[in-house]
Parts: structure tokens; C-alpha cells; sequence
């Protein structure tokens, strides 16, 4: 008992070590950036975090990978695939990852983690697919019953660094 005790401790304090770009402390204690999916067809990018705040677009799109790269205690400042920055509400977002295929081109899904592997299956052009994890610049994706292996340097939505400036102001960034 004493023991998870314990564990539970160091497990709130590393959370309290998570920072915003600007060195704030992140209200979740979950680092910034970090990755995120978008829970509906139906998510209302708004120009600030709150009700109040205009609606810029709407997402028609459940499972899109976005990144978070500020938060408030209920809303999340996120960059998109196409590079915009705005606001939405934690509630509509997930934890559960996806990847997103940005380009033209299908993407090969291998049975292992090289480029002389067998291609599985092909990630159409801006294309979803679940997210299981990444490892030495492969990614393990899965389909149904379909699971392989693609680079991480293919999809968006395993990028380390933040990929939109978290100072931008909403709403800018949308070709």
C-alpha cells in the first residue's frame, strides 16, 4: 500500500513538471505540445478559449490528429494538418491517436519496420488510421484487423516538436 502510495506521488509530481511554451505550468500537467484526435465529425474551432469567442470553422472530421500547443484548464489552443491555429473545448477531444496521410500519394503499410518489407496495405491520400505507437522512425499503425508498420516521417501526428508557434493568434494559418 505504502508502496503505490508512493508511486502515485511521483507520479503527480512528474505531471507537475510539464510547462506551456511561455514556462506557465500546463493546468493538466500533461506536456505541451502533445498529441491529440479530434472525438466527432462535428468540432467548432473557435478564435479563443471560450463560448464567447467566434467560430472560425468547423472540423468534419472524428479521429483527426491535432497538437496541442497551449491549453487553459478547459480549452485546448491546437495546430491542425493544414496548419492553422485555433481553440477547442477539451470535451471534444480524445486521447486515443491517429495519423493523418497530408500528401497525394498513398502511403505503403509494411509488415515490418523497413522499406524492404512487405506493403500490407496503402494509406489513401488524407486518409485516417489508429495510432498504436512509434519506434527507431516506424510507426505501428492498425486498420480492423490490419496492423503494420509505416515511417514516422510519412504521417502527421507523430511530429516531437511543436509545429505551429503557440503565440499565433487563432484563425491564421488556413489554406
Amino acid at each position: 500500500m505504502v508502496a503505490v502510495l508512493a508511486l502515485m506521488g511521483l507520479a503527480v509530481m512528474a505531471g507537475a513538471g510539464a510547462t506551456m511554451p511561455d514556462g506557465r505550468p500546463t493546468p493538466t500537467g500533461l506536456e505541451v505540445p502533445r498529441w491529440i484526435s479530434l472525438k466527432s465529425s462535428h468540432v467548432r474551432a473557435r478564435q479563443g478559449p471560450g463560448l464567447d469567442y467566434p467560430i472560425l470553422w468547423e472540423y468534419r472530421a472524428a479521429g483527426l490528429p491535432v497538437q496541442v500547443i497551449a491549453e487553459t484548464s478547459e480549452w485546448r489552443k491546437i495546430c491542425d494538418p493544414d496548419g492553422a491555429v485555433a481553440w477547442i473545448h477539451r470535451t471534444v477531444s480524445s486521447g486515443r491517436r491517429y495519423v493523418f496521410n497530408t500528401t497525394a500519394e498513398e502511403i505503403p503499410i509494411r509488415s515490418g519496420r523497413s522499406e524492404t518489407a512487405s506493403v500490407r496495405a496503402r494509406l489513401s491520400p488524407r486518409a485516417l488510421i489508429a495510432l498504436d505507437e512509434c519506434e527507431d522512425g516506424w510507426c505501428k499503425v492498425r486498420a480492423r484487423r490490419m496492423q503494420g508498420w509505416t515511417p514516422q516521417r510519412a504521417v502527421f501526428g507523430t511530429q516531437e516538436r511543436a509545429l505551429c508557434n503557440a503565440n499565433r493568434p487563432a484563425g491564421t494559418g488556413r489554406s
